[in-house]
């Protein structure tokens, strides 16, 4: 996959004075991706954001309303560096805050992010309780989605006050798929309309696919339910039984990246291949 070159550095000297030579940081240091530093407020913010799609050859109205990320090969970015696991992790949290901050700047909707179990619980006790008050103020809302009896007691709690504090929300809505499987989605969401039915307040009859929907953990991003746009990380080419129903029309990107390395160049790739294909949603194409 061509992927589009960003780089940028800046120094600052004073008139007659040599520049002070910057801090020495440790290995580890400059192994590890930089916090994520995406401007996602105001007006100019939103300018620039714009100007660089149109930079890019992207079409605003064009861009996926709804894109997954499946977020695989941290471990292995670490071990190719010499960094351990947990760098590995720290690495990808990073990024997906970067990228968190690019889907709002560029207009997109919703965003899921998934994991590796273990992976997931860390990560999502540290985002949500490090960045919920960032996030308010920048319009995203956040929602942990999955099996809730399978997450800790302090899990379950930071993501009901992230849902409380986020969920007026509107610029984008983030989803973090923690214990989530595609399965467990599908059969939590027929029990519950088998409840209803049972109670009455609905017919076996009247369920159909708006229905299943509506009763799925993704429905409450509404009409941004399904993902436009999946993309899977470090050369993985499978589902691993994620938003097995919400895909059914999704259109897949999978790369070489590994999920550290998938910064705004490989953002903007996906979304150009993305741009370029003609989506059918089951319709056979007209010859």
């Amino acid at each position: 996959m061509m992927l589009l070159s960003h780089s940028s550095s800046a120094t600052t000297t004073t008139r007659g004075l040599a520049a002070a030579p910057p801090p020495a940081r440790s290995r580890r240091a400059r192994l590890l991706p930089p916090r994520a530093r995406v401007d996602t407020t105001g007006v100019g913010a939103d300018r620039a954001a714009e100007a660089l799609l149109l930079q890019s050859g992207l079409r605003p109205e064009s861009l996926p309303r709804h894109v997954a990320v499946v977020m695989d090969g941290n471990s292995r970015w670490a071990r190719a560096r010499g960094l351990t696991p947990a760098d590995g992790h720290k690495a990808g949290g990073r990024n997906l805050e970067r990228i968190v901050g690019l889907s709002r700047a560029w207009g997109i909707r919703a965003l899921t992010a998934f994991a590796e179990v273990d992976y997931m619980m860390g990560l999502s006790e540290w985002l949500i309780g490090d960045n919920i008050d960032k996030l308010s103020r920048q319009g995203i809302r956040l929602q942990v989605i999955g099996d809730t009896s399978k997450m800790s007691g302090s899990l379950r709690s930071a993501a009901v006050q992230a849902d409380e504090a986020t969920r007026h929300n509107s610029q984008l809505h983030v989803m973090l798929a923690i214990c989530y499987s595609g399965r467990w989605d599908m059969v939590q969401a027929c029990r519950e309309l088998a409840r209803e039915a049972q109670a009455n307040r609905l017919s076996p009859d009247d369920i159909d696919e708006s229905l299943v929907a509506g009763k799925l953990a993704t429905s409450a991003a509404g009409e941004f339910s399904c993902p436009d746009l999946v993309i899977r990380t470090s050369g993985e080419l499978r589902l691993s039984n994620f938003l097995l129903w919400q895909s059914a029309y999704s259109e897949f990107l999978f790369t070489d990246k590994m999920w550290p390395d998938f910064g705004e160049a490989e953002y903007l790739e996906a979304l150009r291949s993305f741009q370029g294909r003609d989506r059918r949603f089951g319709q056979s194409k007209l010859l």
